[in-house]
């Protein structure tokens, strides 16, 4: 997961944006009446979002006099549809993360707009910009509408969880033929217990050991000539140098990237540096 900084957005000034060109006079009524209870929503995310506490947060069906389905119009058609008085904040959100890199996943491109509380259960919360996560398809769409129901039952938040300094992703090798690694996740023994449930917990929702694991396969295959190569001039040694510098050099950008937690297995198994990466 890669931390990302909170977007600055008023959400009472989102809403108002949103909502500026409804046409219908009863249903723009209803949705003015209701910017306060948006505002309020977005005070009550901030603080539970900030403990790491959204479980706390109860689900809800209307706000106000506007239903559900009313409200992810809102989103839906005043927001993330192009052209719409919305989607200059949408857009803004989308261009966020660094490299266009899913913040989620940290390897796919982002195309879309995650609410990290669902809609259809927290709609008071569609267009609140917090709540919005950039994402791509493949981890919106693992993540459904799940709601938290404990303090481990939450996926990371990139706004307000930082696991970066930290290193809990780790692999090791598999030694079948094709050689292979198996990605799993081993936190800080000082670790708060609840955070280390919630990486374990993000890591298994998003399906990240399958993920890591096939980009993974594909990589072992294309670096396999080249350590033949030094493997030969240098032998095991000279093998498990250069895997060590590609492992730091990838740990100096993302301690907790996939090609780091990759290297460092790869130089630590005597059996792949001596001639296991030619399975």
């Amino acid at each position: 997961m890669r931390k990302m900084q909170k977007p600055i957005d008023d959400a009472g000034q989102v809403f108002r944006t949103c909502i500026s060109r409804v046409r219908d006079e009863n249903l723009k009524s209803r949705l003015e009446a209701i910017e306060t209870d948006v505002v309020l929503a977005a005070v009550d995310f901030e603080a539970a979002a900030s403990v790491a506490r959204l479980d706390t947060i109860p689900t809800h069906n209307n706000v106000g006099g506007v239903t559900k389905n009313e409200m992810t119009y809102v989103y839906t058609e005043r927001m993330a549809k192009k052209g719409t008085p919305g989607r200059p904040v949408y857009d803004k959100l989308l261009a966020a993360p660094a490299y266009g890199r899913c913040p989620l996943c940290g390897l796919r491109d982002v195309s879309t707009l995650d609410h990290h509380l669902p809609k259809d259960h927290y709609p008071a919360l569609s267009v609140v910009p917090r709540n919005l996560v950039p994402a791509c398809p493949s981890c919106n769409k693992a993540k459904t509408n799940a709601i938290p129901h404990s303090e481990d039952d939450q996926t990371l938040h990139p706004y307000y969880d930082d696991v970066e300094n930290d290193r809990w992703l780790y692999a090791e090798v598999i030694q079948v033929s094709p050689v292979a690694l198996s990605y799993f996740v081993d936190p800080p023994r000082d670790w708060d217990a609840h955070l280390a449930k919630r990486v374990k917990h993000h890591f298994n929702v998003f399906k990240l050991a399958t993920l890591y694991g096939t980009h993974a396969a594909e990589t072992l295959v294309s670096i396999r000539g080249h350590l033949g190569q030094i493997y030969d001039e240098d032998g095991r040694g000279g093998v498990k140098l250069h895997l060590q510098r590609q492992a730091d050099s990838y740990a100096a950008v993302h301690i907790n990237s996939w090609q780091t937690a990759m290297y460092n297995a790869l130089g630590s198994s005597t059996w792949y540096c001596d001639g296991g990466f030619r399975q």
